[in-house]
């Protein structure tokens, strides 16, 4: 019988290290197969709230905020691109200059998951893939409509969402109940509202907190 596991991924559709820690966890998830019953929802963080409609250019931004060099912005571009690839994912730094508010990305997410069947997380792939692959504008209404159609979503309904206010005063709440607890960068992995994975870790690093939280038998050790 699988057991059943509660995960909460908090996460901004604008982090590339999300992208690297939810595959990761998805192949975690299906090294383990029937053994583990995942529930999975994406709750909301924001790596820059106060971010225009408009967005920044990407590199500026990284500079200003981190303080980074251009040598330093190359390599972690690097590192991401061969890590995406490693787990099936395309970062495609050409068409993605700009970082945006995601703020009502994270609205229509919510809703997503009140659907069910797997909607949020399809929906988080589509914005994940529109941004980072496509370089779209994940806050945008259109590129959010258009994700939400393709995963089978309302876009009737995500249209009246989003021209609305709807579900903003749960998000903000949901990002503070996060900050409050101590979550300050993501992605943050909390399994069974009380182990924390922090970070972009390897499937290996899911899978063995998978398997003892799970109460499995210990991932195998490898030699190099």
């Amino acid at each position: 019988m699988a057991v059943p596991v509660k995960i909460d991924f908090v996460s901004d559709v604008s982090c590339p290290w999300c992208v690297i820690g939810l595959k990761a966890l998805q192949q975690a998830l299906d090294n383990l197969g029937d053994k583990v019953q995942a529930d999975l929802h994406f709750q909301p963080f924001e790596l820059n709230p106060q971010m225009p409609a408009e967005g920044q250019d990407i590199n500026e931004h990284l500079i200003q905020k981190y303080g980074s060099t251009p040598q330093q912005l190359a390599q972690t571009r690097e590192a991401l691109r061969a890590r995406g690839a490693a787990l099936g994912f395309e970062f495609s730094q050409a068409n993605r200059s700009r970082v945006y508010n995601t703020f009502d990305a994270h609205r229509l997410l919510h809703w997503a998951d009140e659907q069910g069947g797997g909607r949020q997380l399809a929906l988080k792939e589509a914005l994940f893939h529109a941004y980072f692959t496509d370089g779209k504008n994940p806050g945008a209404h259109e590129v959010l409509i258009q994700a939400a159609t393709e995963v089978g979503l309302d876009a009737t309904r995500a249209e009246q969402i989003l021209a609305g206010d709807e579900y903003a005063d749960i998000v903000r709440a949901q990002e503070r109940f996060y900050t409050e607890h101590g979550i300050h960068s993501v992605p943050a992995v909390i399994i069974n509202d009380k182990h924390l994975i922090s970070g972009g870790q390897p499937v290996e690093t899911f899978e063995r907190a998978l398997r003892q939280i799970a109460g499995l038998p210990e991932l195998a050790a490898t030699t190099g």
